[in-house]
């Protein structure tokens, strides 16, 4: 089954760690990532941009509205996700306790729907 993996941070504290634990950091996605796709689990996965670059659009009475930014304030933001093969949610909850964020952030494990 697969599982959206999206890692939640408060960009203000990663924009503020110095660079020695921003570069361990980043050292320790490339290694995770790295061995999640030698286990052949990783589906997909990418880094988003700052919240500062978003959009968001909802459509209101037949017209769509484009706001800049996120959909809500929120202390932490969706900074990127992975897409990942897990047999059941605790294997994914298992390997979503790995991604480095989560000692900063949290990391929402959500079951794909297959349609």
């Amino acid at each position: 089954m697969q599982y959206l993996l999206l890692i939640y941070d408060a960009e203000k504290n990663i924009a503020a760690m110095p660079e020695n634990d921003y570069a361990r950091l980043m050292s320790d996605y490339r290694t995770f990532s790295a061995e999640l796709a030698q286990s052949g689990k990783l589906v997909g996965g990418n880094r988003l941009h700052d919240v500062a670059k978003a959009t968001t659009v909802r459509v209101r009475e037949g017209k769509p509205q484009l706001t800049d930014g996120p959909f809500a304030e929120t202390r932490e933001q969706l900074g990127g996700y992975y897409l990942v093969n897990a047999k059941d949610l605790d294997e994914a909850c298992a390997i979503a306790a790995r991604i480095p964020s989560a000692k900063y952030g949290s990391i929402e494990v959500r079951p794909i729907h297959e349609m």
